[in-house]
């Protein structure tokens, strides 16, 4: 599930920190690595356990609903949702229940915020136009989890303030974590019923291996790698540079320089958009710029090994 994206996001957070903080132990700067990597796999198990607990919710809200229209003489209400089959299944899923259960996670104490949740389900257009479809399919029913996630649980702020609450890891995890429980959903079937395998941690211990790996590069080259930006930096002022660009080039050098099967094209590309999302206006353009630059400097004087593009 942790794929270079996050990784990369990880690495740009915690050497700032690194450098910021004033305590400079590397083995300690790694173990925060591996852990805040391992709140991102937290995270998304928290957000499919949060599926299940507003299907319980439907469930205990159907059978009261029953229970009232039995009693009052009025038609019974549909059972659709409470009984959806997809979020049955997730409820069942072996992997889930082991997690949450090992974790001891739950959402017992939020249940007012699943309870509105549901509501709000209730309400949209999304849940009318499930429970007035003559279709009644496990493609549906997985379908609607698919719509109503992407409506109501990626965009939802009350979600945000109560996941910062309970961990400051997931502040910068959610949106590309959201991208992994929505492939999870639309990846269920209903033939490996408990057994469906979810995402795991890694891909690979390659992915593993390449956070370690870069992170100890940036972090025990550094002085290499910012003389690099400083002997081709003259048409720029480098004096001027932001403390965090100086950082987002570090580590697109180190991934340049060790690991040989990324293209410098990729490499450039990831950390543009980093230093877009994490730094000033102007980042985005002077490290395009600058980061061309050191490549063509590293491939010329035969300190990298990797084809540059011409400019």
């Amino acid at each position: 599930m942790i794929n270079r994206e996050l990784i990369r996001i990880k690495i740009v957070q915690l050497t700032y920190a690194y450098y910021q903080n004033g305590n400079h132990n590397m083995d300690n700067a790694e173990k925060e690595l591996l852990f805040s990597l391992s709140k991102a796999y937290d995270l998304y198990n928290c957000l499919l356990s949060l599926i299940v607990a507003v299907s319980r919710e439907a469930h205990l809200h159907y059978d009261v609903e029953v229970a009232r229209a039995r009693r009052e003489g009025k038609d019974v209400p549909s059972g659709k949702f409470a009984n959806n089959r997809f979020a049955m299944q997730l409820e069942e899923n072996r992997q889930l229940c082991e997690y949450m259960e090992t974790q001891k996670q739950s959402w017992t104490d939020n249940i007012e915020f699943v309870r509105n949740l549901l509501s709000q389900m209730e309400q949209s257009q999304i849940y009318k136009d499930y429970i007035d479809s003559p279709e009644d399919s496990y493609e549906d029913d997985r379908e609607v989890w698919r719509k109503l996630y992407k409506a109501l649980i990626m965009e939802n702020e009350n979600l945000d303030s109560l996941l910062e609450e309970r961990s400051l890891y997931w502040n910068d995890d959610k949106e590309i974590v959201d991208t992994f429980v929505l492939k999870t959903i639309k990846r269920f079937d209903p033939k490996n019923k408990a057994k469906q395998e979810l995402l795991p941690e890694f891909k690979d211990e390659e992915d593993k291996d390449f956070a370690v790996k870069l992170f100890r590069a940036t972090i025990l080259n550094a002085d290499q790698y910012q003389r690099f930006m400083s002997e081709t930096s003259r048409n720029w002022d480098f004096s001027r540079l932001a403390y965090m660009d100086v950082v987002i080039m570090q580590i697109a050098i180190a991934e340049m320089m060790n690991f040989p099967n990324i293209p410098v094209s990729v490499t450039i590309n990831e950390y543009v958009d980093l230093a877009k999302l994490y730094s000033t206006p102007k980042s985005g353009s002077y490290i395009n710029g600058m980061l061309d630059a050191i490549a063509h400097y590293l491939a010329d004087t035969g300190k990298m090994m990797k084809v540059v593009n011409k400019r």
